[in-house]
């Protein structure tokens, strides 16, 4: 596109598509955050002063999305990939990954293609290569306008991005707001209401890792809990370690947990997948956590909203939640008994210091809004403007 078109383009409002991959019925808003994170996408750039409409696009196999998506109850549309091609500005490639051809026609006409990458690529990448796994993230060819990541993957990632995809990385804030959660949580019962509840002699710690790449794994959370219950065995009355069931037969997971004592005792279980407020509100008291790498996480914005003690690596969460270094189970250990030991005492400011972090990535905070208009304005600035 010349100058000319691209101030032309910026002096009227752009429609703006976000790539979701529909597979039908069954398929939920909560199997995965990508899910999450293009509808909050579409409804924050529907804020922006640059954006006249967002939508969404359907980039699966399926025609209808299931009601458990939730776009009707948030009064987003789903339009097709042929109806984003004669009414979209820019395509954000983000769920559904976009075809070579459809991209360079879309580009042709003079729309804007960026690709956003809110998961651990460089990681994932290579297990599924070491490992044969199918193939994930394609360096199909495809040019894009921009590539969008996240704060958790500049170190990781944006050097891998920048390099395969020819393209400069521009780093956008992670975004979430508790719509959506609340009108899925509406639906528990008066005696299953999420969020903490304080008094309880022991607790019921929840893993929720989803155990399926390397940098989301149960270890580091086991081994922490492991510790803290060496050190104080009465503070636990269960440890529910979530996601586990296709580990239950692995020799090498298997000789792990049999060599803790909180499987040897009886006070850890393995669970299958599970919705977190669901979970929470029947069967968690405290969470522990670990990730590698990919440190922001809705987990933690819905435990956070909840009150519940969280023990996390984080380093994006401030003093929100128990913090422990890197992979440090010792310090970890100590964190979930300081949390167990003070944790109803400084619940007040427990859940201020959630909100004030919860206002920062919000969707309706003017900062955030911002960042991504100023994302969307440089795809129509000159070429090393």
């Amino acid at each position: 596109m010349s100058e000319r078109s691209n101030r032309a383009a910026m002096d009227r409002r752009l429609v703006v598509g976000v790539s979701l991959f529909v597979k039908g019925s069954g398929q939920s808003l909560w199997e995965n955050g990508i899910f999450q994170n293009c509808l909050l996408l579409v409804m924050l750039l529907r804020r922006s002063p640059y954006v006249a409409d967002a939508v969404m696009v359907n980039g699966g196999n399926a025609a209808t999305p299931s009601p458990d998506l939730m776009l009707e109850a948030t009064n987003i549309p789903l339009i097709t990939l042929e109806a984003a091609m004669a009414r979209c500005d820019v395509m954000i490639e983000m769920s559904a990954q976009l075809d070579v051809a459809w991209i360079a026609a879309f580009r042709e006409r003079g729309g804007k293609v960026v690709t956003m990458r809110v998961g651990n690529d460089y990681v994932i990448d290579i297990e599924r290569a070491m490992f044969g796994k199918p193939p994930g993230f394609l360096f199909s060819g495809a040019t894009y306008d921009g590539v969008w990541t996240i704060p958790e993957l500049g170190v990781g990632c944006r050097s891998y991005f920048e390099c395969a995809l020819r393209t400069p990385v521009t780093i956008v804030p992670h975004i979430w707001h508790p719509m959506l959660f609340d009108r899925a949580r509406a639906a528990l019962g008066e005696q299953e209401a999420f969020g903490y509840r304080p008094g309880r002699s022991r607790w019921r710690v929840a893993i929720f890792e989803p155990n399926i790449c390397m940098v989301k794994t149960c270890v580091i959370p086991m081994l922490a809990t492991e510790l803290a219950y060496r050190a104080e065995p009465s503070f636990a009355e269960s440890v529910l370690v979530c996601n586990t069931l296709h580990l239950k037969e692995h020799a090498t997971f298997v000789h792990f947990a049999r060599s803790l004592d909180i499987v040897d005792h009886g006070v850890a279980s393995f669970q299958g997948r599970f919705a977190l407020f669901e979970f929470m509100s029947r069967h968690g008291d405290a969470v522990v956590s670990h990730t590698w790498e990919n440190a922001q996480n809705y987990l933690y914005y819905e435990l956070l909203y909840g009150g519940y003690p969280l023990v996390h690596n984080s380093p994006f969460l401030g003093k929100c939640g128990y913090f422990y270094p890197g992979f440090d189970c010792e310090e970890g250990a100590r964190r979930l008994l300081e949390a167990f030991r003070t944790h109803d005492d400084n619940l007040e400011q427990y859940r201020r210091d959630a909100r004030q972090l919860l206002d920062d990535v919000s969707i309706e905070n003017a900062a955030n809004v911002s960042a991504y208009s100023e994302a969307i304005a440089a795809l129509y600035r000159p070429a090393g403007a």
